[in-house]
């Protein structure tokens, strides 16, 4: 095996011609783990974090099925992403196919056809029906944990794989930790690949994976995303009781920056008015007070924010302007708020907004400071991830957190973008 500066000699010294003919060469740059096994198996597992290379491994490995005038099959969770990633996407079929062997897709057709006449139907996970009836030599299954019904999808497509003597499925996908997929690892003549996304970093911007790391770091989240481990919960809550007892602690001296975060309510004397005071640190958040108050006036919350602006020195305040951010920053104009008042709005609902922030827990970057537990609060923490709201009553104290930590150690606002990724 060549060195790194032996490799890099011997790719200087090539032509156009030669560099160009082997980009093409896959053998040459995919790494071991993004090459199909040898040996007699009938399923290949490739699971993966984000980035770690899955989809450039499956469309290859495809790729090399349709050199032998295959007839296959693509399958994702929605035909849009058949298209956008499988097909068209920066490492999809079009992509990485050599200039003699370009396919066409036709999307009439819900098909991609190679100049050699080898084929490949396209489905979604969505329309698991309409697997009944065609039949694959092989098949490419891809982001098989977002499937709607991944079992019995997967069931259905193995029924379409009769066609040659050695009918085979390639799966790339994220893991979760469901059952479906715990039982396909288990099954006989299935082959499974990991890869981590570090694992890939030379093909991926510089800034990604040290950004994910900073703010996902050492969670469940960047086991499950960026690690490729299946990652299991006792539920879906986003804060666990043992991470929140675990955050109490003193309060610094002084601080980087202070917000009075507000979840101004729907309507008059309607639900609480979320209102939560936090600090940041040397990159660490502190949770000063709990603020809230129940079925106020809009000049009684607004008076409550100002309050708390002037007790702990407060920078600025962020209100969440969905019902109308004008009125928002008149309410508190009008109560003699004088910082800087930012409106921000949800864009995402309230789980994915919760995410980053409860990374930072998990993480140990945030601190509850005082002499009692914010128990209303922690409670409707801890109820967020069951369900969009957690419960039938707003998490009005919840969300004012999840405002003040994001713009405080995510991304400098109040919208946590990150989490779309």
């Amino acid at each position: 095996m060549l060195t790194p500066q032996a490799r890099q000699a011997w790719l200087d010294s090539l032509t156009i011609e030669q560099f160009k003919h082997l980009h093409k060469t896959w053998a040459f740059w995919a790494r071991p783990v993004q090459l199909a096994p040898e040996g007699d198996w009938k399923t290949w597992l490739f699971l993966g974090g984000r980035g770690a290379g899955k989809t450039r491994a499956g469309a290859e490995w495809l790729s090399a099925c349709a050199s032998r005038r295959a007839r296959l099959a693509l399958i994702g969770p929605t035909l849009h992403d058949v298209r956008e990633v499988m097909i068209e996407g920066p490492s999809g079929l079009m992509a990485i196919a050599a200039d003699d062997m370009r396919p066409v897709f036709e999307p009439s057709r819900r098909r991609v056809k190679w100049p050699n006449g080898a084929i490949a139907y396209t489905f979604s996970a969505e329309e698991p029906e309409r697997l009944r009836g065609p039949q694959f030599h092989h098949a490419w299954a891809d982001e098989f944990c977002a499937w709607r019904q991944p079992a019995e999808t997967l069931a259905m497509l193995r029924m379409g794989l009769r066609l040659g003597d050695a009918p085979r499925l390639c799966v790339t996908t994220t893991p979760k930790p469901i059952r479906a997929l715990k039982t396909l690892m288990a099954e006989v003549g299935v082959e499974v690949a990991r890869s981590a996304t570090a694992e890939n970093k030379a093909g991926l911007s510089e800034d990604f994976l040290s950004g994910l790391l900073a703010i996902y770091g050492g969670t469940r989240l960047a086991a499950q995303e960026l690690e490729g481990a299946i990652v299991d919960s006792d539920d879906h809550a986003l804060w666990r009781a043992e991470d929140i007892a675990r955050c109490y602690g003193a309060q610094p001296p002084q601080f980087d920056s202070v917000v009075v975060a507000v979840d101004p309510p729907v309507s008059d004397h309607g639900d609480a008015c979320g209102i939560v005071v936090a600090g940041r640190r040397d990159g660490r958040g502190y949770v000063l007070q709990d603020a809230t108050v129940e079925k106020p006036s809009p000049l009684g919350w607004a008076n409550q924010v100002v309050e708390m602006v002037a007790k702990h020195g407060a920078d600025r305040v962020v209100a969440e302007g969905n019902q109308g951010g004008e009125m928002v920053r008149s309410i508190l104009a009008t109560a003699g708020c004088d910082v800087a008042i930012e409106i921000v709005h949800a864009r995402v609902g309230k789980r994915a907004r919760a995410e980053p922030v409860a990374a930072l827990y998990e993480q140990g970057r945030v601190t509850h400071c005082g002499a009692g537990r914010f128990l209303k609060l922690e409670e409707e923490m801890m109820a967020l991830g069951r369900g969009e709201g957690g419960s039938a009553r707003s998490p009005d104290r919840a969300d004012a957190l999840v405002w003040a930590l994001t713009a405080l150690l995510i991304t400098g606002r109040a919208e946590p973008r990150l989490s779309r990724l």
